[in-house]
Formats: structure tokens, C-alpha cells, sequence
């Protein structure tokens, strides 16, 4: 696994291309649901991270989150369902995000736009 780089832009085109390659991308999930965080920009808004790798997800699963566990989405489930959702239920999404939990929040909507300029 190649660590994700501090650059988030960079974090944000490696996600998509390899969401693209392999068909999936990573969440966590636990007892109490999918994994969010609060935005940093935007108060009472939560973020739901996503890896691109399920080691890069699996790497998050201390602390608070010791009883989660990467469970994968299909590309074509994030594209159709889960990006529209996430955007009617006021959701941001963290876009491999590194190990201190920092990177972009993104717009479901724009991010769906990003996959489909790449496909």
C-alpha cells in the first residue's frame, strides 16, 4: 500500500482513479452505522470518510472507531445511490482521507460530476 500523500488534491485523483480501476471503494462501518465525522467547514454537517483501498480504511479502526470494520461499496452503488443520498440527507464525503484524518470534503453531487468527467 502506498501511504497517501499530504497533497489533497492528489488524495482526491488517486481515489478516483483507483475507485475506477477496481470498482469499489471503502467505508467503515460499526454498531451504530457508517463512520462520520463533523465537517470541519460547515458546522452541523457530518463528513462519511471513503478509502480507495480497504487497507487505507482499515488503518482507522482504533480508538473510537476499535469496532468498525472496511466494508466495501460497489463503484456503480456509490455513483447511483449512495452520492445522491448522501447529497439529499445533507452529507459531505472525506475523500482518502490520510491517517490524521485530514483531507477533502466534498459536495456528493460534485463528486459524482468528478467520476463521470473521469468515465
Amino acid at each position: 500500500m502506498e501511504e497517501l500523500s499530504e497533497d489533497f488534491n492528489a488524495n482526491t485523483d488517486r481515489f478516483i482513479m483507483e475507485a475506477i480501476q477496481s470498482g469499489c471503494v471503502w467505508g467503515l462501518e460499526g454498531p451504530e452505522g457508517w463512520a462520520l465525522c463533523p465537517s470541519e467547514r460547515y458546522n452541523d454537517t457530518d463528513v462519511m470518510p471513503l478509502w480507495s483501498e480497504r487497507s487505507l480504511a482499515a488503518r482507522h479502526c482504533i480508538e473510537e472507531w476499535l469496532d468498525y470494520q472496511p466494508v466495501v461499496i460497489a463503484l456503480e452503488e456509490l455513483l447511483d445511490d449512495w452520492l445522491p443520498g448522501m447529497h439529499e440527507d445533507v452529507l459531505l464525503v472525506g475523500v482518502n482521507w490520510t491517517a490524521a484524518l485530514e483531507g477533502d470534503e466534498w459536495e456528493p453531487l460534485d463528486l459524482l460530476d468528478e467520476f463521470e468527467q473521469e468515465l
